[in-house]
């Protein structure tokens, strides 16, 4: 398997298919980013190439397509077609289900297996000024349409700023738990338009299970292993249970047991989230395949892997979907 400078082994790649995206997060998309034209994104070829090779050659299990907004691609039912027949253990997506509800029953057909869900919050108007877009009742046909769909589990995301949605957490925990869904809380990172007014924003996980102790009858920890979320099966007051997550990379972080490597649309690879990017790995894939040539630049990129990541990313959300 690919490995880092100190010994972690790669199993999971979250490729990102375009930085283009149909809203405009307070905390993702800055509001002078317009959306590119990515005339120099990978094409479905290349995805499958690329996943092959790390499939075949580095042990790759899992595959999360991300964005900007994975769904505004046209050709995103032949990407899922393509890498589900390379025997992924899993392949996931993470959209903001804005179409989803129209879309859920071909992206399952393609061989998607599993999807997460944006959602920071549950009342529209506050929905539409933290998006961007008054767009919440599509949002949460998306989440019904990809239940029938037979996407499973659907997970809901919810990145909570203070200010904004941390209102919402007791009811959107709610939610999931009349639905059986999962709900991940995940803290703001201080990247992209918010960074400098992180701390201000800025909402532990502490402070999250203080507020849903208000619900919560029971807190089962889960074991974590290589997810990045600290995993709790609950049981609410009401008699409802839901698997509620606290991804937490500023209070707890979980470098140490990270797994994983974001490739973006144009080719370059990110071997940390909040780190500067390693490598483009363009010239690999284009004009024709170099398998030699890509381990280098796999090789190089991941030799750079910081033991922890640094206080502040440098990269906008929006180019790699988290």
């Amino acid at each position: 398997m690919l490995r880092d400078a100190y010994g972690r082994s790669i199993g999971y790649l979250r490729l990102s298919l375009t930085a283009a995206c149909s809203m405009r997060c307070t905390y993702c998309r800055p509001g002078d980013f317009e959306n590119p034209h990515d005339e120099s994104r990978l094409t479905p070829t290349e995805i499958e190439t690329l996943v092959t090779h790390l499939v075949r050659h580095h042990g790759l299990k899992k595959v999360r397509l991300t964005g900007g907004e994975p769904t505004t691609r046209p050709d995103l039912c032949e990407i899922i077609t393509r890498l589900a027949r390379l025997g992924l253990a899993d392949l996931a997506m993470t959209t903001n289900g804005l179409t989803l509800s129209h879309k859920a029953k071909q992206y399952a057909a393609a061989g998607l297996k599993r999807v997460n869900i944006s959602l920071d919050s549950l009342e529209r108007e506050r929905f539409a000024a933290m998006t961007g877009v008054d767009g919440l009742p599509h949002v949460l046909a998306g989440i019904d349409a990809a239940i029938a769909g037979g996407l499973s589990p659907v997970r809901l995301n919810t990145v909570v700023v203070r200010g904004q949605n941390d209102v919402d957490l007791v009811p959107l925990l709610q939610f999931a738990g009349r639905r059986g869904l999962d709900i991940r809380f995940i803290e703001l990172m201080p990247m992209g338009p918010l960074a400098m007014q992180w701390r201000d924003r800025w909402v532990p996980e502490q402070e999250m299970r203080d507020r849903l102790d208000e619900i919560v009858l029971h807190w089962h920890p889960m074991e974590q292993g290589h997810d990045a979320a600290r995993r709790y099966d609950v049981t609410l007051r009401d008699g409802s249970a839901a698997t509620v997550g606290f991804i937490t990379p500023m209070s707890c972080n979980f470098c140490a047991a990270c797994n994983r490597i974001r490739i973006a649309a144009d080719g370059t690879l990110y071997p940390c989230l909040m780190d500067a990017p390693g490598p483009n790995l363009m010239p690999a894939l284009r004009p024709q395949f170099d398998g030699e040539a890509l381990d280098a630049l796999l090789a190089a990129g991941l030799g750079g892997k910081r033991a922890e990541h640094p206080v502040a990313g440098p990269t906008m959300m929006i180019k790699l979907g988290g």
